[in-house]
C-alpha cells in the first residue's frame, strides 16, 4: 500500500545538492570578495565570503561563520537579501553529475579589523573590491547575483540567474 504523502518525484541518486550561506558586505563603493582556485584549470576566480550550511546549522549562523574563517573579522547579518537556486547541468559540474546549489544571500557588516587568508586555504586573499571593478574579474556567477540582490532589494527575494559565459563562473 503506497501512502499519500509519498513523493511523486523519483529519487535521482547521481545528482548533488548544496545549501550555502553568503555574505555581501558592502563598504562605501566596494565589497568584500575572496579568492579560491578554479577546479577546473587552478586559475583565480572571486567569490563572496560563505559556504555549505553544516548539519543541524541555522543558515542564519552559517554566514558569521564563514566570514570569520574565511576573512579573520567578526561581523553581524543587517538582513536577508534572498535565495538563489540553480542547477549546473553535468557537463559543466564538478563532479560529472546535475549539482543543485541553494544559496541564502544575507547583506552583513564587517566588524573592523585586519583581513587574513583563511588558515584551512579553501579561500585566499580576502580584499576590498571597488564594485566598478568587479566586472572585469573572473568570478563566481554568485557575486553578479549578490550585487544584484543587494542593489534592486527585490520583494520576492529573487533575481533571475546569471549567464555563465566569459569571466563568470559556477
Amino acid at each position: 500500500m503506497t501512502s499519500s504523502h509519498a513523493p511523486t518525484h523519483p529519487a535521482q541518486p547521481d545528482t548533488t545538492f548544496r545549501l550555502a550561506s553568503y555574505a555581501v558586505c558592502r563598504h562605501d563603493d566596494e565589497i568584500l570578495l575572496v579568492s579560491v582556485a578554479d577546479p577546473g584549470d587552478g586559475n583565480t576566480i572571486w567569490t563572496l565570503p560563505g559556504g555549505g550550511v553544516e548539519p543541524l546549522e541555522d543558515p542564519f549562523e552559517t554566514v558569521t561563520r564563514e566570514v570569520a574563517e574565511e576573512t579573520g573579522v567578526a561581523s553581524r547579518v543587517v538582513r536577508l537579501l534572498g535565495v538563489d537556486s540553480r542547477v549546473i547541468p553535468q557537463h559543466e559540474a564538478m563532479r560529472g553529475v546535475p549539482h543543485h546549489n541553494v544559496g541564502i544571500f544575507y547583506e552583513v557588516a564587517v566588524h573592523p579589523g585586519e583581513l587574513r587568508d583563511e588558515p584551512s586555504e579553501d579561500t585566499a586573499a580576502p580584499t576590498w573590491v571597488p564594485c566598478s571593478e568587479v566586472a572585469a574579474l573572473p568570478r563566481s556567477g554568485l557575486v553578479d547575483i549578490g550585487i544584484t540582490l543587494f542593489a534592486e532589494r527585490p520583494a520576492s527575494g529573487h533575481v533571475p540567474s546569471v549567464g555563465v559565459e566569459g569571466l563568470v563562473r559556477h
